[in-house]
């Protein structure tokens, strides 16, 4: 594989990739070997390792404690670097008239959750799949209620308001300017439509791109599940190293 003996910086995603998805958002069961893999292996790649999700930063730290990883949240909303916020995006002053508008429909409607994260709303139907097309109809109006600087992310039966200057796919490419990040090849592994702009950048800088399950994807390679990657990630830190190779 080319580029196979550079050094690479690791990007993962959470929901459906580090943990399998879960019927509601705090669900999510991590397998409790994985924080400590996951430290054993950014201290292997120089420190060249973060969580690129859609959940805040601090959601990330609360099922990683103790350890707390480079991060960035919100879909890129967020980003943290060496402990240091970077990048916050501030709360749109139409959020809270939003909030109040899926409540609404989530309170008239079983199996419909709202995720409130502050700078982003969640809504999802995962419970009441026959609800899409009035979920998502619902979320469209308000997005462009709401403006250009909001967009509409879409993903597995959820859709999502985000700051219109966030993505994933902004996030790794701002990440790999700097330390401990430049010059190292890129690799990032997501399951999602919410992941394609990270694919996107992570083919433009010339780095690996993995989908993690079924679905039309821009990835280069494909893993089986969730479990098949925290099989590969828990064999590499135990082993002590990990490259491009593993992933093949």
């Amino acid at each position: 594989m080319a580029g196979s003996d550079r050094a690479i910086a690791l990007f993962l995603d959470f929901d459906g990739t580090l943990v399998e998805i879960a019927p509601s958002p705090a669900d999510v069961k991590l397998d409790r070997r994985v924080p400590g893999a996951l430290d054993v292996l950014r201290g292997h790649l120089g420190g060249a390792l973060a969580l690129v999700s859609g959940r805040p930063v601090s959601f990330l730290d609360s099922l990683l404690e103790p350890h707390r990883f480079d991060a960035a949240g919100l879909h890129g909303a967020e980003i943290r670097l060496g402990g240091v916020m970077h990048a916050q995006a501030e709360v749109h002053a139409e959020m809270h008239g939003a909030l109040r508008d899926l409540v609404r429909f989530a309170n008239s409607h079983v199996g419909i959750i709202v995720e409130d994260k502050t700078i982003s709303l969640a809504l999802h139907w995962r419970l009441a799949p026959q609800l899409k097309d009035e979920a998502l109809e619902l979320m469209r109006m308000i997005a462009v209620r709401m403006g250009p600087a909001i967009r509409l992310q879409e993903g597995k039966s959820v859709a999502e308001l985000v700051p219109a200057s966030a993505s994933k796919g902004l996030a790794i490419t701002q990440l790999m300017q700097m330390a401990p990040y430049a010059g190292r090849l890129p690799v990032f592994i997501g399951d999602d439509v919410t992941d394609e702009h990270g694919f996107e950048a992570v083919n433009r800088l010339g780095g690996l791109s993995i989908r993690i399950g079924d679905g039309d994807t821009i990835a280069a390679l494909r893993i089986a599940s969730p479990t098949a990657l925290r099989t590969i990630l828990l064999d590499a830190a135990e082993r002590g190293g990990l490259t491009t190779s593993d992933f093949s």
